[in-house]
């Protein structure tokens, strides 16, 4: 919290007014004192190429203008670094082994609390368009919770047929519907999720991008440096959805939140890709929220999760919490209280999805491959093939290099606690209907290269 104390003497605090009790038939008069929310989070954006993160290429000037004007969260992560389950707890403030969709493929337990069905029992207008094709409403599930969801599918991706949609084609969609909501109900408050696919692989080099990075000379650009270039090509659609959001609503309050879901491993121990293990590289993200007038710039350094950001918006319009949340408020630490002390944060790594028809019965108890806590800069993981565990101090060693365990030394008590609880939890989730994917499906995901 080193940069935070001296601004939060600044904060100006909004009092939002209690909802309007429930009705079977509401009413949408004006809204003047609720803001809108526009929540953006992009696929596999790990933080640490990220400008305003301090990389050294000017990968995100938009982001970089965006979080400066708000709340930016320095030591954020994911709670599974993988889509469909990452965003599940973002929007539940659950985790994976409770929700259920631990794996892409696997739906998420029906009629769960979530932040889009929260605002939209208050009168909210609530939208959701996703360019990952593991979205899918009948793969993830997450369609229940809004007004109107969409996965658009306008590109190629891996073999498959338009499977994903491109960040220019996300962002027009998802205006082309704020400008109809305002034309039909110009004062109705909504919930706009944009979630934005690149830089997902395979990394595409994005050629009008290459001057802004430095790589104009180069012919055959690495791995890396395509990623790169995928991050600039989703900071400029981002930046088009603001300034094209903040055209439709002149004057209009609106709560913004962004976060990347999770990181990627660019070959860090012999590793590309993302899910299968709990490296920083994987875990850390972006994460902030940004409200104008309301909330003072400032970047908190304690520990942040996905899980905070659903309890946090609702915290800071002054709504009920969600039921049993399992992230964090920060509602008080950004009026001026201290952040807590001691916090641990917990994650787990599964399988990428589901890889036969015949398995889609034991999918979520055969998925999982590690299972991890952070407390202070101590982070503990336990890999279950072996039982190996890995201890790391991740101030002084963010690129988890130096395994500090010793050789064959057992996991914590706190961490076998957890590793029960996961396990627990994904065998009381065999209640769930067993998904109902065709083998095509089956082969689209692991096109997609989630394998096992």
């Amino acid at each position: 919290m080193r940069r935070l104390a001296p601004l939060l003497a600044a904060l100006l605090w909004l009092q939002a007014s209690p909802p309007a009790p429930a009705s079977t038939a509401p009413r949408f008069p004006r809204f003047p004192r609720f803001p809108n929310v526009l929540l953006v989070t992009v696929d596999t954006l790990r933080a640490d190429r990220l400008s305003c993160y301090g990389y050294g290429r000017r990968t995100t000037p938009n982001l970089d203008r965006l979080l400066a004007r708000g709340v930016r969260f320095d030591q954020a992560r994911t709670v599974e670094p993988l889509t469909n389950p990452a965003l599940a707890s973002l929007l539940t403030s659950r985790y994976p082994h409770e929700h259920g969709a631990t794996r892409n493929g696997l739906r998420m337990r029906p009629g769960l609390p979530s932040l889009a069905r929260a605002l939209g029992q208050r009168g909210f207008s609530t939208a959701a368009f996703v360019g990952n094709w593991t979205l899918r409403d009948d793969l993830s599930g997450l369609g229940e919770h809004f007004g109107s969801y969409r996965q658009i599918a306008s590109r190629k991706r891996w073999l498959l047929l338009k499977s994903e949609a491109t960040g220019d084609d996300l962002t027009r969609a998802a205006l082309g519907w704020l400008r109809e909501l305002r034309r039909e109900s110009p004062d109705r408050p909504f919930l706009l999720w944009v979630h934005y696919v690149e830089p997902h692989a395979p990394y595409r080099t994005q050629s009008a991008l290459r001057e802004q990075l430095g790589l104009g000379g180069r012919r055959d650009l690495a791995a890396s440096d395509r990623y790169d270039t995928e991050v600039a090509f989703v900071d400029r659609a981002v930046g088009e959805l603001l300034d094209g959001v903040g055209e439709l609503l002149r004057g209009e309050e609106t709560l913004v939140a962004f976060a990347g879901d999770h990181g990627e491993s660019l070959g860090e121990h012999g590793y590309w890709g993302h899910g299968r293990h709990l490296y920083e590289n994987n875990l850390r993200v972006p994460m902030g929220v940004v409200w104008e007038g309301k909330l003072a710039p400032a970047v908190v350094d304690a520990q942040a999760s996905l899980l905070d950001l659903a309890p946090t918006l609702l915290g800071l319009m002054g709504y009920p919490a969600l039921r049993e949340p399992r992230g964090f408020d920060w509602t008080p630490v950004l009026r001026g209280e201290a952040p807590p002390p001691h916090r641990a944060s917990y994650f787990q790594a599964h399988k990428g999805a589901v890889q036969s028809v015949e398995d889609l019965s034991r999918a979520r108890r055969r998925g999982l491959l590690e299972v991890a806590l952070l407390i202070g800069q101590r982070k503990e993981t336990l890999r279950l093939r072996g039982l190996e565990r890995l201890v790391v101090d991740v101030g002084g060693d963010p690129g988890d290099e130096r395994n500090l365990a010793a050789h064959g030394s057992p996991a914590s008590s706190d961490l076998a606690r957890w590793r029960s609880l996961v396990e627990q939890g994904l065998l009381s989730a065999d209640e769930l209907p067993s998904p109902t994917l065709d083998r095509e499906t089956v082969e689209q995901l692991r096109a997609l290269g989630y394998t096992d």
